[in-house]
């Protein structure tokens, strides 16, 4: 689609699209990250299509996801005993968690570092163990109690060995099971859409349509020649939002409710709020009292800033990217590097507005 409508490539799209990052759009159109409702909207305003053409549908007799993927492939030949190796690990990280009651999925972020959406990724074997990062390797060995990769992966298969992971295997390798989790997904995401939809009012024309129509009328108003006259000036109406934020240890920010409002910008959404920042965490020039004004339907940009939702709590962030492209949340009090690509998108939230009253 998004060479069909005169974007030959990515970059050029991500450059017309700033509320979507390019790291974010090509994870969407490789399929490493499933788009939210309202960026398929965004996506499909901009290359003037409706938004339901953007979702596959995997029952099509037409649709072979082998012919979908080979456009992404980056030449190198899948080695088929790491796939099966991902399937284990998937297997025995399930076993692992379900079989420890007191392994919550908040503990393992919490004790091991691995953040829900690492862990979903890793349990459905996602990615084979070799395209993890060393950091993510390091975590998965110490949830299961070993040293390095070479003796996880002797563990685990050790494990299947044993029968101990007969019962989880099945749900991760069988196609069918996917294929109906897929259909699942993709049913609540129309919803989503039609709901979107809906709310917006009659869709927006395609963008060829409209064109070819404004081209062809011929009953705009004659411009008079000289000054033109003032136009009447439009006040926007005043939009207040709420505050949240109470100071917690380590910089973080509850969600706690105040008896406060702020002032929103003129292009906040409907979700948007304001989050008292409690500590300098950025700095001196973010004092302690300022207000950040928070929409969680926009995704932030490097140089932006971001609230980021960890557990219920928040923690402010400035936006950056790394020599290999990846985004990352700094903060300074106290100094924290945080992977904002290892998150769920709808935990990062962009920071669109600030209040320093």
């Amino acid at each position: 689609m998004r060479v069909k409508h005169g974007y030959p490539k990515l970059l050029s799209l991500a450059s017309v699209l700033p509320e979507i990052p390019y790291i974010r759009l090509s994870k969407i159109e490789r399929g490493e990250a499933v788009a939210r409702a309202d960026e398929i909207k965004r996506i499909a305003g901009l290359l003037g299509v409706e938004p339901r053409e953007l979702v596959l549908d995997v029952d099509d007799p037409n649709f072979d996801v082998a012919a979908w993927a080979e456009p992404f492939a980056d030449g190198k030949t899948a080695d088929k005993a790491e796939q099966v190796f991902a399937v284990l690990l998937a297997a025995a990280t399930r076993a692992r968690r379900l079989r420890s009651a007191e392994l919550t999925i908040a503990i393992i972020e919490r004790d091991y570092g691995i953040p829900p959406v690492i862990l979903s990724r890793i349990e459905n074997a996602a990615k084979t163990l070799d395209r993890w990062n060393d950091a993510t390797v390091g975590r998965i060995c110490r949830l299961f109690d070993v040293a390095d990769a070479r003796s996880l992966r002797h563990l685990v298969e050790e494990q299947y060995r044993q029968g101990l992971l007969d019962e989880y295997v099945g749900l991760i390798a069988d196609p069918e099971i996917r294929i109906q989790k897929t259909r699942t997904h993709i049913s609540r995401l129309l919803e989503e859409i039609g709901a979107l939809a809906a709310s917006s009012g009659p869709s927006v024309e395609l963008r060829s349509e409209r064109d070819s129509r404004a081209s062809q009328s011929t009953d705009h108003p004659i411009k008079p020649r000289g000054r033109p006259a003032l136009a009447e000036p439009r006040l926007r109406p005043l939009r207040l939002v709420p505050v949240i934020g109470a100071p917690l240890p380590g910089g973080l920010i509850s969600a706690t409710e105040t008896n406060l409002s702020v002032e929103a910008p003129g292009a906040a959404g409907p979700k948007a709020f304001g989050l008292k920042i409690c500590r300098p965490t950025l700095g001196a020039g973010l004092p302690g009292s300022s207000i950040m004004i928070v929409d969680p339907e926009i995704f932030p940009s490097a140089g932006g800033l971001a609230a980021v939702r960890l557990d219920g709590n928040f923690r402010l962030l400035a936006v950056t990217f790394d020599l290999n492209g990846a985004m990352i949340g700094h903060s300074l009090n106290p100094k924290l590097e945080i992977p904002l690509d290892e998150l769920d998108p709808s935990d990062v939230m962009a920071v669109i507005g600030a209040s320093f009253v």
